[in-house]
């Protein structure tokens, strides 16, 4: 499907969504019609429609409209991309950065649409886990690069605000592909982001 831009992405609120939210305030013991509320169901259908658009955007046509023949064969990293995601269990919230790297292999890619491919991602119900892996294929599969490296340290408000609440809790994971499976190559790319691990 063509690629639009986040920005331009109109989102027209879906009518059962929206019924289905007014639905869920009601059994909560909330009056639906009080001045507060009554608009409440539209602005939570369309927040969640929003927060769930990367189900509609396709992440390899937003890296393919942006590749470049280029000779360069060194490390690229994008660090420090906002990301915020919803987690499959509960419908809450994490949030966090990802940190980018690869080695290109006769094609470079414009550096804005790595943090795209990480909002398609992003918007979905989603894992750490797997958003990380989700990044990483996507990379890997488009741009054929010498290796890629993915990095996520996000916060989960499951932990947070319910459950084991600990608010001081973060979880990391990673993947990596290529001559990034080598050791050397990634203590580099780890090294170069280490600021933001500590």
């Amino acid at each position: 499907m063509p690629y639009r831009k986040f920005e331009e992405y109109n989102i027209e609120v879906t009518e059962d969504v929206k019924s289905n939210f007014t639905s869920i305030i009601k059994s909560l013991g909330e009056d639906t019609s009080r001045e507060g509320i009554v608009k409440t169901p539209e602005r939570a259908a369309k927040a969640m429609q929003y927060l769930t658009s990367g189900y509609e955007m396709d992440a390899a046509a937003i890296l393919k409209g942006a590749m470049f023949k280029e000779d360069y064969d060194d490390m690229v990293i994008v660090k420090n991309i906002e990301l915020y995601s919803l987690c499959e269990h509960h419908m809450l919230p994490f949030f966090g950065k990802a940190h980018i790297a690869y080695i290109p292999n006769g094609h470079i890619v414009g550096l804005s649409k790595l943090p795209r491919i990480v909002d398609v991602f992003s918007r979905r119900l989603q894992v750490q886990e797997r958003l990380t892996h989700d990044i990483l294929e996507c990379i890997n599969t488009t741009l054929q690069p010498k290796g890629v490296a993915v990095v996520i340290e996000a916060s989960h408000m499951c932990m947070m605000m319910r459950g084991v609440q600990k608010q001081n809790s973060t979880t990391t994971t990673s993947g990596f592909r290529g001559q990034f499976e080598r050791q050397e190559t990634r203590n580099e790319f780890l090294k170069l982001i280490s600021s933001n691990l500590d």
